[in-house]
């Protein structure tokens, strides 16, 4: 999904005119690398946690499938490569963009679940810049549409997340995860931010349709309008059904609905993207 984002951020960018399939490749590639890496390192800080949980046990490190080392080796080797390759093939501005989120993952975000749930605010910020890459990426420059597309992902990532917390909140507070916004847990506040954020979405994502990044002229710029409008809509409804019912296979929907809403949003976003003219 980060890859995912990355690339459709990269050909929403306005200097991107066509579908290169040798440079969308080389994104992808080094997109996985560095992600690889982000996780690779994860697993290794966390293998003592993993491996008392029981939705991470069988994860490689935590198994005793692979040592440590061979998780640094891999994390290393892959991180290195991944942003080489973004530097080469784009621009040394979208790898130092990508190194930045992989030290912030890594890092800063990584530790800091076991202190405090601002945990989730800090991890949103690597979470949504593959957007913001992939946009550099593509625009060799920081422009609007990057960061819009930035604070779409930041924000879809609190109900997004939340309901993983929510689903899994037995698993993480076992071993001293604090990612929900209540102390107490899965509670009402908790489900009422869910909903708070997945309003905020509504008007982050109708910008690209005010600021020309997408247009919602012609039939692809209809369609694509109409697609945004009800995904937000599901969005909000499923996150509204757990604040009314506060049942776990509520969160587990609003979770899978996140999964869902994020890809049909950007695919609706380019198929309406307004390409120069001349």
């Amino acid at each position: 999904m980060v890859v995912f984002s990355s690339v459709i951020a990269y050909l929403l960018a306005p200097k991107v005119v066509e579908y290169d399939w040798t440079m969308i490749g080389w994104l992808f590639v080094s997109g996985m690398l560095i992600t690889g890496s982000a996780n690779a390192i994860n697993q290794v800080v966390e293998r003592d946690t993993d491996a008392k949980m029981k939705r991470t046990a069988t994860r490689p490190i935590a198994s005793g499938q692979l040592t440590p080392q061979q998780g640094w080796f891999f994390a290393i080797l892959t991180g290195v490569t991944g942003v080489f390759l973004m530097g080469y093939w784009f621009n040394w501005v979208a790898a130092s963009l990508a190194a930045f989120s992989l030290f912030l993952y890594a890092f800063i975000y990584t530790p800091l679940k076991k202190v405090n749930s601002i945990a989730v605010l800090m991890g949103a910020v690597p979470g949504a810049l593959p957007c913001l890459i992939g946009w550099v990426a593509g625009d060799d420059q920081f422009t609007l549409g990057g960061w819009i597309l930035f604070v779409f992902q930041f924000f879809w990532q609190f109900p997004h997340f939340w309901a993983i917390a929510w689903v899994a909140h037995k698993d993480y507070s076992s071993v001293g995860f604090k990612l929900l916004p209540s102390e107490q847990g899965p509670t009402r506040f908790t489900a009422l931010q869910t909903v708070l954020y997945s309003l905020l979405l509504v008007p982050v994502t109708l910008l690209p349709f005010y600021t020309g990044m997408s247009s919602s002229q012609g039939t692809s710029g209809i369609i694509g309008i109409a697609v945004v409008v009800m995904a937000n809509l599901f969005m909000i409804f499923r996150s509204v059904n757990l604040y009314r019912t506060m049942e776990v296979s509520a969160a587990r929907k609003v979770m899978f609905g996140s999964y869902l809403y994020l890809p049909l949003v950007l695919l609706a976003l380019l198929l309406s993207k307004t390409l120069p003219q001349g």
